[in-house]
């Protein structure tokens, strides 16, 4: 059964997008199929797999305001397994257009819902924001993965995020539960990111993964190669920990054809 994942954390710079595009490069590796949804204006999750769509090239704008199914707007990528929907900015103006739309918020889940059963994992990767993009993500996923930089303000804005889900739950996605919270930009040298790292830990039990994310100078130099870090550089050590994570992360699976 296909689950479907939202990445996701209102605070920009915390390695979001660097673990939506590496996860998924990761499981792609690991021969899984995986579809990664770009719902951030930005591109980001895109570029950082080599894709760079043209004007004219449907994208996640088309599929949400219906003008494009997403068959039609996926691009595969140099992985094989892993293919991507790509965003840019236009994408900003679809909280505009759709804001006096019935059904606003389930746009993507209709427009997932033919498509999903051809992939073990959907990763959405959504903007540093709690608006109607990152609704639509939360909407239509099973479950939300949130990237925790280990700093003074992090538990502050997992804070605001939780409370965003709890919103979503009543009202609706009463299913959405929480994947696992990953520790990013580690950095155990300073007393900050460990007394952060405890706290977290405390919080949130056993849905923290055990695999941190350190700072890493091959991990900041893949996308602007195009490339995910285990195509850049499989030896470096941001790359053996995306594929600890993978490994993680599967290991946490329920068996096939059943629900948590």
């Amino acid at each position: 059964m296909t689950r479907t994942i939202a990445i996701v954390n209102q605070k920009g710079g915390v390695g979001k997008t660097t673990t939506a595009v590496n996860l998924s490069a990761s499981l792609a590796a690991a021969e899984r199929s995986v579809l990664l949804i770009d719902m951030d204006p930005q591109g980001n999750a895109g570029s950082g797999l080599g894709i760079r769509p043209e004007p004219e090239q449907p994208q996640t704008y088309h599929v949400l305001l219906g003008q494009v199914s997403l068959e039609e707007a996926l691009v595969e990528t140099n992985l094989p397994g892993l293919a991507v929907l790509p965003s840019g900015r236009d994408l900003i103006g679809a909280e505009v257009e759709l804001i006096q739309e019935i059904g606003r918020e389930r746009r993507l889940l209709e427009a997932m819902e033919p498509y999903k059963e051809r992939f073990d994992f959907i990763f959405i990767d959504c903007p540093p924001s709690l608006g109607l993009l990152t609704l639509n993500a939360l909407t239509a996923s099973d479950s939300i993965f949130v990237p925790v930089q280990t700093e003074y303000y992090a538990m502050e804005g997992v804070g605001h995020l939780l409370h965003a889900v709890d919103l979503v739950r009543k009202r609706l996605n009463a299913d959405l539960e929480i994947e696992g919270v990953l520790l990013t930009m580690a950095d155990f040298r300073t007393n900050l990111a460990r007394q952060v790292s405890e706290e977290i830990r405390s919080f949130f039990g056993q849905k923290v993964y055990r695999t941190v994310i350190n700072r890493n100078i091959r991990l900041s130099e893949a996308p602007s190669h195009g490339q995910p870090v285990l195509l850049y550089d499989i030896a470096s050590r941001g790359s053996q920990q995306y594929l600890d994570l993978a490994r993680e992360f599967l290991e946490a699976q329920p068996p096939t054809g059943q629900n948590r």
